[in-house]
C-alpha cells in the first residue's frame, strides 16, 4: 500500500511563499515538486554501452578554464565572488565569507582538470558553508572535513535531512536545515537575508538513500534589495518563474551550464546552455555567471562546448542579462555591476 503524502519544513524557520505547505514527501522520499523522480540504472547502463557520437571531438578538446591565484582575496577583506571551479564559489559580502558547494580535491571518478586557485589550507575565516544538495560533486566529504577543521565557528546552511550526512564530516558545527521557500535565521547583525529555494533535481549517494535528502538553490538578498542567486543542480522546470514572481528581477544569477549529454540521461537532472539562458531570462537576470563546466568530466559533451554555446546565445542577443565567464580564481565585483 502506497504511503500517503505528507508535507514537511523546518518549523523553526519562516516560510516566505504564501500558502506553501512544505516539501512533499511520499514515504521517505522527497518529491521533485509534486512528483517522485526516480532515475533508473537502465538509463546509466544504456549510456555506458552506447558510443558517444562526439567521442573524437571530445578527445581532441583539451580546453580548460584559465586559473589565477586568489590567495590575496582570501587574505584580505575585499568583497567579491570567486569561482573555484565546477559549482564551488566563495562570496565575501557585508563582512561575511560564504562558501558554496566546495569540492577542493580529486577523488574516484572526479578528477580535477585544472588546479585549485589557492591552497586548501588558506580557506580560513569562512562564516557560512552553503550546501545545495548531497551529490558527491557538490557535497564532498574530504572538503567539508577540511573546512570544518579550519573554520570551527562556521555555520552550515543546507537542506532538510542533510544533518545525518554531516555528522561524520563536521561534528560539533551548527547546522540549519531549510525546506524550499524558507529563510535561514542569521541574526540581525548580518547585513543580508538568505533563502533556500526550489531546484528540479534528485538525491542519491548510495544504493538505499534515493531522494532521502532534499535538494535546492540559494538566494541572497542585501538590505538594499540587490540579489545573488545560486541555482544549484537543476533541470528546466517551473520553479524559475515562481522564484521571479516571489523576488522580482534578479541581479546576479549563478547558473549551471554543463553535464547535459546524452539528453536522455541528463535532461531531467541538468540544464544545457540554451536552457540555462532561458532560465536566466525567466529570472530576468541582469548578470549571469556560468558554473558546472570545465572542472570535471561528467558527461559526453566536449569540454569547451558548454561555455562556447552559452557565449553564442549571448552574442545572438538571446540572453537578456550580461554574461560574465570568469577565470577560476578571478574576483568578480558583482555589487558594482549596473
Amino acid at each position: 500500500m502506497a504511503s500517503a503524502p505528507r508535507y514537511v519544513s523546518n518549523p523553526q524557520l519562516r516560510i516566505i511563499k504564501p500558502n506553501y505547505p512544505g516539501n512533499k514527501m511520499i514515504g521517505r522520499q522527497y518529491c521533485n515538486g509534486e512528483e517522485l523522480y526516480e532515475p533508473t540504472f537502465g538509463t546509466v547502463l544504456k549510456w555506458q554501452l552506447s558510443e558517444n557520437p562526439q567521442k573524437q571531438e571530445k578527445k581532441a578538446d583539451t580546453w580548460v578554464p584559465d586559473v589565477v591565484d586568489c590567495t590575496a582575496f582570501l587574505q584580505g577583506t575585499e568583497e567579491g565572488l570567486v569561482w573555484l571551479g565546477h559549482a564551488s564559489f566563495l562570496l565575501r559580502v557585508g563582512g561575511k565569507l560564504l562558501a558554496f558547494d566546495p569540492l577542493l580535491f580529486s577523488s574516484l571518478g572526479l578528477r580535477r582538470r585544472h588546479a585549485l586557485p589557492c591552497l586548501p589550507e588558506d580557506l580560513l575565516g569562512i562564516d557560512y558553508l552553503l550546501l545545495s544538495h548531497g551529490h558527491r560533486d557538490h557535497l564532498d566529504d574530504k572538503s567539508v572535513r577540511l573546512l570544518a577543521r579550519q573554520n570551527p565557528s562556521m555555520q552550515l546552511l543546507t537542506s532538510l535531512s542533510m544533518t545525518p550526512l554531516l555528522r561524520g564530516m563536521a561534528p560539533g558545527l551548527q547546522v540549519q536545515e531549510a525546506g524550499w521557500w524558507q529563510q535561514y535565521e542569521l541574526g540581525e547583525q548580518v547585513p543580508f537575508e538568505l533563502f533556500y529555494l526550489p531546484a528540479s533535481h534528485w538525491h542519491r549517494r548510495g544504493l538505499l538513500d534515493l531522494n532521502q535528502v532534499l535538494w535546492g538553490s540559494f538566494l541572497l538578498r542585501l538590505r538594499d534589495g540587490r540579489t545573488l542567486y545560486f541555482a544549484g543542480d537543476t533541470s528546466m522546470a517551473g520553479h524559475f518563474e515562481e522564484i521571479e514572481k516571489q523576488f522580482g528581477p534578479l541581479d546576479t544569477v549563478i547558473m549551471p551550464v554543463g553535464a547535459y549529454k546524452p539528453a536522455y540521461m541528463m535532461q531531467l537532472s541538468h540544464v544545457n546552455p540554451h536552457e540555462a539562458a532561458k532560465a536566466a531570462n525567466l529570472l530576468r537576470a541582469g548578470h549571469v555567471v556560468p558554473m558546472h563546466y570545465g572542472t570535471f568530466d561528467l558527461s559526453d559533451e566536449p569540454a569547451s562546448e558548454p561555455l562556447r554555446e552559452l557565449q553564442q546565445v549571448a552574442h545572438g542577443s538571446m540572453l537578456r542579462g550580461e554574461l560574465h565567464a570568469p577565470a577560476v580564481g578571478e574576483v568578480l565585483r558583482w555589487q558594482e555591476w549596473e
